[in-house]
């Protein structure tokens, strides 16, 4: 399997020679990267590269690891005995690799990408290992297709015998005869599926409603509204402000959205003498949280006609405000919910929070019956607006707005007349093992010690890799039984028969999806990517 449907090259043995000379370049830029990022690190620590310091991987297989501190043939292998230090970030890159990072745009990066999926027959081919995950994903006992199919195949032998052998049918009692035990049997076998499928289905989990948050009009502005506040900070200078406004021309964003109370009254920055601290405070934060969260929640319960009484599991996700109590509990004072709802608060998880929170979702829905749930998604940026220089760490200035998101979840048969969708399957795929996916967004104090989240020029490398490895697994849930028989061919020739010479397998992705919803940072990446898809 093949994360990109569409895109099969004319020939792609003859771009194989391309794909390489292009996985060259990328080599050398890593490891161009790699040398400034140790360069910067020695400085920071005085000349001693702490431990566990030089860690580096691809996704390309012919780019080289660095040494790790602690190897065997690493200059700064531990000596037996002394205590293993812990691995220190630098706050801030380089200024040269700052410079480095920002050189490619976002559409030349995916341009890139996609090139790479399109040219590399090695990109395209699947990992056997990922495929084999989502198999091993597939339940024939819950498996509505196999129970019918064995209940057709059951009920023609039932047919067979009731026509052939009715009269020993009549006679079961007084003349037991071998027929008759396999009908007997028949019967049992179907039974036994049946109850099978009974037990092992999993519940029906449906989107009742989703409610998103519509902030007051007082707090809606333009760029150059926005431009305004944030040189009134006193903070940013006359670069970072034309960086941001570059930005904002190319994020996609219109001149209608909203940010919180704070940004209105940056100019109470200025007069604190620059100390962002009087003004992005835990308290503004909470009451941004508030705001959102309570009005969302609102909303909903007005649309559905719900007493705060009927939720029983509440999800709450922010990634960068965790406050103690938490969010969740803050939803459960406000609204007097009953001490018996499940509750739970994720944090730090980043955008992907959001569907991670419907997965949690659809796994508790599974195991409580006859319950609803509310995932409530949101973002706080009271204290998030980095006010800082570093040019890598303005970006998330022009991205991120006021808002959030309440959904509610039912496993309940009644809501199944009232639901919008029904959730078929979730395939989750974790990055974190992977350097460069877990340093690709980065919250961190730069040079200065101002506070912000950094964003990698390799997010876009990650973000391909990790919807390849995802779709990759789903692809055995969702496809059709036709596409099975053709991966499973495929699979035969090449394992079996040794063929060598064989393009990889891309079966149709349209055969399973009608849409695609693709949760991206600006307009750039959902253009590249819908040329991809």
């Amino acid at each position: 399997f093949g994360p990109l449907s569409k895109i099969r090259p004319p020939c792609w043995k003859c771009q194989a020679s391309k794909a390489k000379v292009e996985r060259e370049r990328i080599r050398r830029s890593c490891e161009r990267s790699t040398n400034e990022h140790t360069s910067a690190r020695e400085r920071f620590s005085g000349g001693d590269v702490p431990s566990q310091a030089l860690t580096m991987s691809t996704p390309y297989e012919d780019v080289q690891r660095p040494l790790r501190a602690g190897d065997a043939s690493s200059p700064h292998a531990e000596e037996p005995g002394l205590p293993r230090r812990h691995r220190r970030r630098n706050s801030s890159s380089s200024p040269g690799r700052t410079l480095y990072a920002l050189a490619e745009s976002t559409s030349l990066a995916w341009q890139r990408v996609k090139d790479l999926y399109s040219m590399d027959p090695v990109a395209r081919s699947a990992n056997m290992q990922d495929v084999r995950s989502g198999y091993e994903r597939i339940d024939p006992l819950g498996s509505k297709a196999v129970l019918w199919s064995l209940t057709a195949l059951l009920g023609s032998f039932l047919a067979y015998q009731m026509y052939f052998y009715w009269r020993s049918i009549m006679d079961l009692i007084l003349h037991l005869q071998l027929h008759t035990m396999e009908f007997v049997m028949a019967i049992a076998i179907l039974g036994v599926a049946q109850l099978a499928y009974r037990v092992r289905r999993p519940n029906a989990v449906y989107l009742v409603d989703f409610q998103t948050y519509k902030p007051p009009k007082h707090y809606q502005l333009t760029h150059e509204k926005f431009m305004e506040l944030s040189r009134n900070t006193g903070k940013f200078s006359d670069e970072s402000l034309a960086f941001q406004r570059k930005l904002l021309e190319k994020s996609g964003l219109g001149q209608a959205t909203h940010v919180p109370d704070v940004y209105w009254r940056s100019h109470e920055i200025a007069k604190a003498n620059g100390e962002e601290g009087a003004l992005l405070t835990m308290h503004n934060a909470r009451l941004e949280a508030e705001m959102v969260l309570f009005g969302v929640m609102d909303a909903l319960f007005l649309a559905n006609g719900l007493d705060p009484q009927d939720i029983d599991i509440l999800i709450v996700n922010c990634s960068l405000f965790n406050p103690t109590p938490s969010l969740s509990a803050m939803i459960v004072n406000k609204y007097k919910l009953k001490s018996s709802i499940l509750t739970y608060n994720l944090a730090g998880m980043g955008c992907s929070a959001g569907l991670i929170s419907i997965d949690l979702a659809k796994d508790l829905l599974q195991v409580h019956r006859n319950v609803r749930a509310v995932v409530v998604s949101t973002e706080n940026i009271t204290q998030n607006w980095y006010t800082g220089t570093e040019k890598s760490m303005l970006i998330s200035n022009t991205l991120f707005r006021l808002g959030g998101a309440a959904i509610l979840l039912s496993n309940r048969s009644s809501d199944r007349k009232i639901a919008r969708h029904q959730l078929v399957t979730t395939v989750r795929t974790h990055s974190g093992n992977d350097d460069l996916a877990y340093d690709s967004v980065f919250q961190m104090e730069d040079k200065k010690g101002v506070r912000g989240v950094k964003l990698s020029k390799n997010i876009m490398d990650i973000a391909g890799s990790a919807l390849k490895k995802n779709i990759t697994s789903l692809a055995p849930l969702v496809f059709p039984f036709d596409e099975h028989i053709k991966f499973g061919i495929y699979l035969f020739k090449k394992r079996v028969l040794k063929y060598k010479k064989m393009p990889p397998f891309v079966p149709d992705f349209h055969r399973a999806f009608s849409h695609f919803c693709i949760h991206t940072g600006g307009r750039a990446v959902l253009d590249v990517f819908e040329k991809a898809l």
